[in-house]
């Protein structure tokens, strides 16, 4: 087996468990994984999880590692933003938050306040939200793309 699917597949498997403990509300979650400062175990894992997507998408399909028109090139290229995106999701989320357990609280204030924490969502949503539609995308160019004559 190859590199490639050797993290295709541990990135799959990441995202799976990653799914799957978000999902459940695991009470792992929030165990500490730092007491000072208090970093939960959630943070890391849904870190890697909001990593993982993007990356399984990129490894597991061969039109974005390997774009053979511009509608190829074009979202590839999104999903290897979304990619960067998600790997700066942790400092971004701690420069909104004030803290790594990404608490806001009702202060004026915006860090930790509201403001960063409609950003904190907005961010976070965009970053998953955005590979499922970019290979949705695929697949529709995929089933209804022209045929070469």
């Amino acid at each position: 087996m190859g590199n490639r699917k050797i993290w295709f597949y541990s990135s799959l498997t990441v995202l799976v468990i990653t799914a799957v403990l978000l999902i459940s509300g695991s009470s792992i979650l929030i165990r500490p994984l730092s007491s000072d400062p208090y970093i939960p175990l959630g943070t890391p894992i849904t870190w890697l999880g909001i990593i993982s997507l993007p990356l399984s998408i990129y490894l597991g399909n061969k039109k974005f590692r390997n774009p053979s028109n511009s509608k190829s090139k074009f979202l590839s290229d999104f999903l290897k933003i979304c990619l960067f995106l998600a790997i700066l999701w942790a400092p971004v989320c701690y420069l909104l938050a004030g803290n790594f357990s990404n608490t806001f609280t009702e202060k004026e204030e915006f860090q930790g306040g509201q403001l960063a924490m409609q950003w904190f969502w907005r961010f976070t949503y965009g970053i998953v939200i955005a590979p499922f539609l970019i290979f949705v995308i695929s697949l529709i160019f995929a089933l209804f793309g022209t045929s070469k004559k």
